[in-house]
């Protein structure tokens, strides 16, 4: 390919993204994209192609998330709506996907172009970056913006529209070489922010002092590659760490101080952690709605709350705390290890405090609230059943909501318990239904020997359930727990406590027989109704060495935070 003296603008595309380092597209494809199609053939970069371009985006996020690499996703324009709520999901996570559309035609824009939309006017307030590629020599320079966007600073993805008359025309091999940087292909590694001297001072006077303190740790520990020195710094320090829901888990072993999930409902110990707290310090997080925003009651008024962010734009955000640092997550982790403290006794607390709460879920599911006296099973047993299945390499992943919350309990009592898992994987900040399958697939893509098992609400399956069939295509035997209970469970119980008639409305689902619809596609499927059956018919789907359906019949329980979130908007206040 290189030897032409001229390609077409998709071909261009395809070979400034290989000079990038892309290793992985996902696409829907369509007739607008064919160039750029052929481009990565013959650049040999792989692409999946796949049912829908929601499914498509949730595949690039769900790989970039787990290799911390960007991906692509390819859609057409009229598939460019489509893709949408990936782009959502993929904000919410800071995932740098490079979303690529192609676009009307350049030269008449405005005029009512075949399939015109404006795709960058609708991507721009969802995406970091969103631009119009206006020249078909300028292809390198637009993909140089879009990769510097999505991997600099705080992570997110990016959005370029390639119209079709670009696509299609043909440019010079070499195009954007004759300006400076005359290649571009090792430009654009990630710059990590070196903390100030004098701040770095301060924080460890404060860490030096503090008798109480905690971590809270966010986004920005995974995309800069710091959780293995916060796992080491941690435990060297005895500083109990908290992980912020709505991402990849920073899961570090039997032996790590990751002590629960940085969430007062579904983890209760968080709260306690936070009321006796003298210094919390969330690193690579932000004050949004899950802390308050920083603010009391949750975060008490005499503890000292420190932010350190790896981007000026986060830091912004984090304009509450007390005290600001910019830095890259590791450096500053590096820095904290040079604290000649442990924390033991304090650490030992929070130990005492989580085996209470194992304590105390282990009386609710023995009692008759969680016991098999009910029709259906209870979904937090359900969960740890199938969680008890798993192997230290293998993954988990969980989608929906109720369903969600319950698993995400489950596994926190799985991991208290000194259990671990290769990843766990989930729904982001906007808690989209339908990504389970998707983050599924490419755990196993990514880890072909290992099991990955997805526990899904039957209504997250009936929103993006059609992904199974890349699972199918592409060999990749995942298996598909359903917690099946007839209706969006998490909806109907918030409007039987807010409902004058105390009943719900338009959220129930027929008995729908997944099990069967697996068989259709050729793969294994297995109904279960009772608790004991599961890790039986686990074992069976795994021997199918097939992508495989458990519908499993539950009953419907509300979950501690929807029931927290239903009283709070029963008294008007939402957030």
């Amino acid at each position: 390919m290189n030897q032409e003296s001229s390609v077409r603008g998709g071909a261009l595309l395809a070979l400034a993204l290989k000079e990038k380092g892309v290793q992985q597209v996902y696409t829907l494809a369509g007739g607008f994209c064919n160039p750029a199609l052929e481009g990565f053939m013959r650049c040999q970069i792989p692409v999946v192609n796949c049912p829908h371009e929601q499914i498509a985006g949730h595949l690039a996020d769900a790989n970039t998330r787990i290799t911390r690499q960007p991906t692509v996703c390819l859609i057409g324009p009229e598939g460019f709506a489509n893709a949408v709520p990936a782009m959502l999901e993929a904000s919410g996570e800071r995932s740098p996907v490079i979303f690529v559309s192609g676009s009307s035609t350049q030269k008449r824009v405005g005029s009512g172009g075949f399939k015109e939309i404006d795709d960058v006017a609708i991507s721009t307030p969802l995406v970091k970056y969103a631009a119009r590629i206006t020249d078909g020599r300028r292809i390198r320079e637009f993909v140089d913006r879009a990769w510097m966007n999505a991997t600099q600073g705080a992570c997110g993805p990016v959005h370029l529209s390639l119209p079709v008359d670009i696509m299609f025309s043909s440019f010079p091999v070499d195009s954007g070489f004759e300006e400076r940087p005359f290649s571009r292909a090792g430009k654009g590694l990630p710059q990590r922010a070196r903390p100030d001297g004098h701040l770095v001072v301060r924080l460890i006077e404060m860490l030096d002092g503090a008798r109480r303190p905690i971590i809270i740790a966010g986004h920005g520990i995974w995309w800069s590659g710091a959780d293995k020195t916060l796992h080491d710094v941690a435990l060297r320090l005895g500083i109990p760490v908290f992980n912020v829901p709505y991402h990849r888990k920073l899961l570090g072993g039997p032996d790590s101080n990751y002590i629960g999930l940085a969430d007062i409902h579904q983890y209760t110990p968080f709260r306690k952690a936070l009321e006796h707290a003298d210094l919390v310090m969330l690193i690579g997080g932000r004050l949004d709605n899950q802390l308050n925003f920083g603010n009391p009651p949750l975060i008490p008024e005499a503890a000292t709350l420190v932010t350190i962010n790896g981007s000026h734009e986060e830091l912004l955000l984090n304009h509450r705390a007390d005290m600001g640092l910019l830095a890259d997550p590791g450096l500053l982790l590096q820095e904290m290890a040079n604290v000649n403290r442990k924390w033991t006794a304090w650490l030992e607390t929070q130990l005492h405090w989580r085996q209470n709460w194992l304590a105390e879920w282990k009386r609710y599911l023995d009692g008759e609230e969680g016991g098999q006296n009910h029709k259906g099973m209870h979904p937090l047993a359900m969960a740890l059943a199938i969680q008890g299945c798993l192997e230290p390499d293998d993954w988990l992943v969980f989608d929906g909501g109720n369903t969600h919350f319950w698993s995400e309990i489950a596994c926190n009592i799985h991991l208290a318990s000194g259990a671990e898992f290769a990843g766990v994987l989930h729904p982001g900040n906007y808690s989209l239904l339908g990504v389970g399958v998707p983050l599924a697939v490419a755990a196993k893509s990514n880890s072909p020997q290992s099991t990955v098992a997805l526990i899904s609400g039957d209504g997250a399956f009936l929103s993006g359930g059609f992904a199974i069939e890349v699972a199918f295509q592409e060999n990749l035997p995942i298996i598909v727990v359903i917690d099946n209970n007839g209706g969006l469970d998490c909806i109907s119980q918030q409007q039987e406590r807010m409902f004058e008639s105390g009943s719900h409305f338009a959220t129930d689902f027929r008995d729908i027989p997944f099990h069967s619809m697996f068989e259709g596609l050729g793969g294994y499927g297995e109904l279960v109704t009772d608790q004991s059956d599961l890790a039986a018919a686990f074992a069976r789907a795994v021997a199918s060495r097939r992508p495989a359906c458990i519908n499993a019949r539950c009953r419907g329980v509300i979950s501690p935070i929807v029931a927290a979130a239903s009283d709070r908007r029963e008294r008007a206040t939402i957030e």
